[in-house]
């Protein structure tokens, strides 16, 4: 099983965090933050990874802090549990309708953290959740995952549906990804390493 646990305290900052790639989508999360507890349900329930998660922060202050250490504790989870990456797919792409939005993401565990979020937003909250800090989140998990992502959001109205399909896309490009082939021998690179 390729499992990471994860454990960060900072002044800011308390987080726990298990992923098991090969699960069957079964979390148990607890951000204090509403809808970012909705949007990772999602991405653990599309992309099969099972999740746990127990974060406290400094809320009192704003939500940032929080959000970009849980973004930062997934892309370590995630980076630590693929190991070497020996037989996986690497890539993952995918498009998701979301209800009237349009979201196209895109990865490649390359182990070059790099991300580009190109997506508009109407409203500067959803529930309890800055929306700028959609972008922190998905840079945080890159950079620490040592993942290319990319996602488009090619229009919509509404700003949940926007950043839900963002994080549906995430999970089902991601699954593609960690996926193991069994005609992918070693690493998948013909430099012979991530």
């Amino acid at each position: 099983m390729r499992k990471a646990e994860i454990e960060r305290k900072t002044k800011e900052t308390e987080i726990k965090l298990e992923v098991n790639l090969d699960g069957t989508g079964k979390n148990e999360i607890d951000s204090k933050i509403g809808f970012l507890n909705h949007m990772l349900e999602l991405f653990s329930k599309y992309s099969l990874i099972d999740l746990t998660l127990k974060a406290r922060g400094d809320l009192e202050v704003d939500e940032h802090h929080l959000t970009e250490d849980i973004g930062i504790c997934l892309g370590m989870a995630l980076k630590r549990a693929l190991g070497e990456k020996k037989g996986i797919k690497r890539y993952g792409s995918v498009v998701i309708p979301m209800d009237e939005s349009l979201v196209l993401c895109a990865v490649d565990f390359s182990n070059r953290g790099f991300a580009v979020i190109n997506a508009e937003f109407e409203r500067e909250m959803v529930g309890d959740l800055p929306v700028e800090l959609i972008q922190d989140f998905f840079e945080a998990v890159s950079l620490n995952a040592g993942m290319n992502l990319h996602i488009k959001v090619f229009y919509g109205r509404n700003t949940h549906h926007k950043i839900e399909g963002m994080f549906k896309a995430f999970a089902k490009a991601v699954r593609t990804a960690v996926e193991t082939d069994e005609k992918v021998k070693g690493v998948p690179s013909t430099k012979g390493m991530l």
